[in-house]
């Protein structure tokens, strides 16, 4: 089966991203990187793009010039992923998507509520595939959860805790570090800058293994460090359209925590939790039953949690092949679409344009219930209302 053809935008020297999307994409030998746009500086993207083995028409000085070199190839990339600054997020998944092109986002996928909307709509007319990299719903045992839950496994589910708190940002003293300091900048960062940063990645999967979407909120935000202008901690209570309830706090003053992102599920027949910084394990306590600990790899699991199993058990499970499976996805995604068939249900996982844009109604519910001191909100789009 010859490779899928794949682009990248952003991801960059230095990236914290970058290798990942990169690891991720190659993992499976189902695309080969052909091209990219890799860096704000032309001639420093340019030679990076060579190093890393880009032939030299195709490793691009900025994403306008790899949209145009591309969309006349008969060879032209399947799919791009953007991973620039959240601000070019809607301008270059646009673009690409008008022009054809199957795209895999960064998040968030757009700065408003409006955009969001205008991607879903435009991937709807186009038939082409947007994906939002929600990429800690790749592993293994997230998918698991959702398997559980689908089947009954839990019977009807009351709450749902999730959690996605690190310290990282909590030296005040660290305000000028620009790698820190945009985050908290409106104009850089938007309304919201830890719920919009972190908190969206606890909802997506709170949503995800649950299978219902956030229908109201209420927000408590604060600037812990008083000098910012936007939240370094939110806790939100939700409701979702299924009747569960929901509870997620999201922090970047926690000292002590590092990664944080944390999911429980308890339903009237059992509870479940799973912690991304432990991956291998998922607990699972039936009601008046002993403590369950599943893990990943072992057998008799479900259909999802088999095929996006990578190395045999006991051995770790890390970030690159979460995002290897979601890569996995789109490409059963695309070929799917390519042959006329449908997908085959265990890979039809990956987060879509509409996931993005319930997230982005999210971050603004968030920002205003913070603002009316904890006023229950809408939390949906206008599109899905």
């Amino acid at each position: 089966m010859a490779k899928l053809k794949w682009g990248m935008i952003g991801g960059g020297e230095g990236s914290q991203i970058g290798p990942a999307h990169r690891l991720g994409a190659g993992l499976d030998g189902l695309f080969e990187f052909n091209a990219g746009a890799l860096d704000h500086r032309p001639d420093d993207g340019r030679d990076y793009g060579r190093r890393l083995g880009l032939s030299p028409d195709r490793s691009y000085g900025d994403w306008r010039d790899m949209l145009e070199g591309e969309k006349g190839r008969d060879d032209r990339v399947d799919l791009v992923t953007v991973a620039t600054p959240n601000a070019t997020h809607f301008e270059i998944t646009k673009a690409f998507l008008e022009n054809g092109f199957h795209v895999l986002c960064e998040k968030p996928m757009t700065m408003t509520v409006e955009e969001g909307e205008d991607i879903v709509r435009l991937s709807e007319k186009t038939g082409r595939i947007c994906a939002v990299n929600y990429g800690y719903t790749g592993y293994s045992l997230v998918r698991h959860m959702k398997a559980m839950v689908a089947r009954g496994d839990l019977g009807r589910v009351r709450l749902v805790v999730a959690e996605f708190a690190h310290g990282h940002h909590a030296d005040a003293a660290d305000m000028d570090n620009p790698r820190v300091r945009w985050r908290y900048d409106p104009a850089q960062a938007g309304v919201s800058a830890q719920f919009a940063d972190c908190g969206i990645h606890a909802l997506h999967m709170a949503s995800f293994v649950i299978g219902q979407n956030a229908e109201r909120l209420s927000a408590d935000t604060v600037s812990c460090i008083e000098s910012r202008t936007l939240e370094d901690d939110a806790m939100v209570n939700l409701r979702f359209d299924g009747g569960t309830v929901g509870r997620l706090w999201t922090s970047s003053i926690a000292i002590g925590r590092q990664h944080g992102l944390t999911l429980q599920v308890f339903g009237e027949k059992g509870g479940l939790r799973w912690a991304q910084e432990e991956p291998n394990q998922l607990y699972w306590m039936p009601l008046g039953e002993r403590l369950q600990i599943i893990e990943r790899g072992e057998a008799n699991l479900s259909p999802e949690a088999d095929r996006s199993t990578r190395v045999t058990i006991g051995h770790a499970e890390g970030m690159p092949l979460a995002f290897a499976n979601i890569y996995s996805d789109l490409a059963e995604a695309i070929r799917a679409a390519k042959d006329g068939r449908d997908m085959d249900p265990a890979a039809d996982l990956y987060p879509r344009a509409e996931d993005g844009l319930r997230s982005m109604a999210a971050v603004f519910a968030v920002a205003e219930s913070g603002k009316r001191n904890g006023e229950w909100v809408d939390a949906r789009p206008p599109l899905f209302r």
